[in-house]
């Protein structure tokens, strides 16, 4: 994986080592774009004749504008992890808005994309029409980039100081793993319980429990694979979880596999 300007990725599932080539890079946004903008994406593989590949990742609480050819889509938050096959030669280029960050673009609450997606002309119009062709056309993540940053600065909706806000809020949640309540944001933020939860809806598109929920199994993961020594209980307690029961059923119900499970193939796997 290559990172130009953008932190760790987190919550990709580690896949087993297969033949065939594979590449996936992230580019921070221009600062022009900085404010709405988390980074942008691409992966693009080549298998030749060898056979498909599964590959995994988490999801987060941040809405994507994902380039394929013949099904771009902007795509809301999902709940359950995503799961693509690889087959052939392919590339997908992707943007990540920043939580909150689509809120201007689509003019009305996140909440109602979702679970679902829309055809770029379906909120762009006809300016999107040759969008997935001229993005697509680029030679690599760089210039792929280069395309969806004219394309979005043309686009840019009025600044909204909520966005920051709201971005603020859920960079904490990420970046604090001690943080496994709301009642802790309701008082970090001064906002009321209520008042959270609507502006989590209008601006994220997912409740503030999803996002502290779905950022502790990312923790629980990334512990996983630094290849710490699991004290189950001692970690669902860390996690926030009343006991280790819970955190198994949750982490299965997201990933697939229990914990020990999970551990377990990362280990096979090196």
């Amino acid at each position: 994986m290559v990172n130009t300007g953008v932190g760790k990725a987190r919550g990709v599932l580690k896949a087993p080592a297969s033949p065939g080539a594979f590449e996936h890079v992230r580019l921070a946004p221009a600062p022009a774009l900085g404010d709405l903008v988390e980074h942008f994406w691409m992966v693009r593989w080549d298998l030749g004749a060898h056979p498909p590949q599964q590959r995994e990742t988490l999801p987060h609480p941040n809405v994507h504008i994902v380039f394929e050819r013949g099904c771009s889509r902007i795509f809301g938050v999902h709940a359950a992890r995503f799961t693509r096959v690889l087959e052939g030669a392919g590339c997908v280029f992707g943007v990540k808005f920043r939580a909150g960050g689509f809120r201007p673009f689509l003019g009305r609450p996140v909440v109602s994309l979702s679970e679902t997606s829309l055809p770029l002309p379906a909120l762009f119009g006809t300016t999107a029409a040759t969008l997935e062709q001229d993005v697509l056309a680029g030679t690599d993540a760089t210039a792929m980039a280069e395309v969806a940053t004219r394309f979005l600065l043309a686009h840019r909706p009025p600044p909204d100081p909520q966005v920051e806000r709201v971005a603020t809020i859920v960079a904490g949640i990420a970046r604090d793993r001690d943080l496994t309540r709301v009642e802790q944001l309701v008082e970090r933020h001064a906002l009321g319980k209520r008042a959270l939860q609507r502006l989590f809806s209008e601006y994220v598109g997912v409740s503030p429990k999803w996002v502290i929920a779905r950022y502790r199994l990312h923790e629980a993961i990334e512990q996983l694979a630094a290849g710490a020594p699991p004290d189950w209980a001692a970690l669902a307690l860390q996690l926030g979880y009343f006991d280790q029961a819970h955190f198994i059923r949750d982490f299965r119900k997201l990933v697939g596999r229990t914990p020990g499970e999970y551990a377990r193939a990362l280990n096979a796997s090196g």
